[in-house]
């Protein structure tokens, strides 16, 4: 068992239909960051990266879907414009409510991924969106690990708002905010939403 597996394993459960369940109402209380912000904080993100990967040819980054699949793709970009060359890019699929609006059951369920490379011995940088209470990354994982085991595995998030529930951290963050509990942070994503900013919003009581 690898130290990665902190529950049971996930992609051998059986696939289940998750119900969604009705939303509160909320109300934009603030923008976050514009398209031009994300953009400069993707650059710097790239950067960091890079200095902190030692063989570039063992670099790949795995998006979570939906969000962190475009964000693991323009920091791909970023890095093949940087250093000419091209970092394979896989998909991590993890069918659930967003860990950032709300959740359904204790566990998300892993459903369809495509990771077109192995993994096993890869320097894999994992990507997502927003991270919150650690439990999403914490499945990711153990999803991860079922292709294979890598070198090293590195968390990258656009936005960390706290309120952890697992000992999960982030080694690449774009942006720390302080969030209350009846708060929602929803990242925008060209590709996804037709939009490209970063919202905090709040349930409205």
């Amino acid at each position: 068992m690898t130290p990665a597996r902190l529950g049971r394993n996930l992609s051998e459960s059986p696939r289940v239909t998750l119900k969604r369940l009705p939303m509160s109402p909320t109300r934009e209380k603030s923008q976050l960051m514009s398209a031009s912000e994300i953009d400069r904080t993707l650059v710097r993100l790239a950067h960091e990266v890079l200095e902190n990967t030692k063989n570039p040819a063992d670099l790949v980054f795995i998006g979570v879907r939906r969000r962190g699949v475009p964000l693991a793709q323009r920091l791909a970009r970023k890095i093949e414009a940087i250093e000419g060359r091209t970092v394979p890019v896989g998909i991590l699929d993890i069918q659930l409510y967003r860990d950032d609006l709300s959740t359904v059951g204790n566990q998300p369920v892993v459903s369809a991924t495509d990771i077109p490379f192995p993994v096993a011995g890869k320097d894999v940088v994992l990507t997502d969106d927003v991270l919150y209470t650690g439990r999403t990354t914490r499945s990711a994982l153990d999803a991860l690990f079922d292709h294979g085991r890598p070198a090293r595995v590195q968390l990258l998030v656009l936005i960390d708002r706290g309120h952890r529930e697992l000992p999960i951290e982030a080694r690449y963050i774009g942006r720390t905010i302080q969030t209350t509990a009846n708060e929602i942070v929803e990242v925008k994503f060209q590709e996804i939403d037709r939009i490209e900013k970063v919202l905090l919003t709040e349930r409205a009581s």
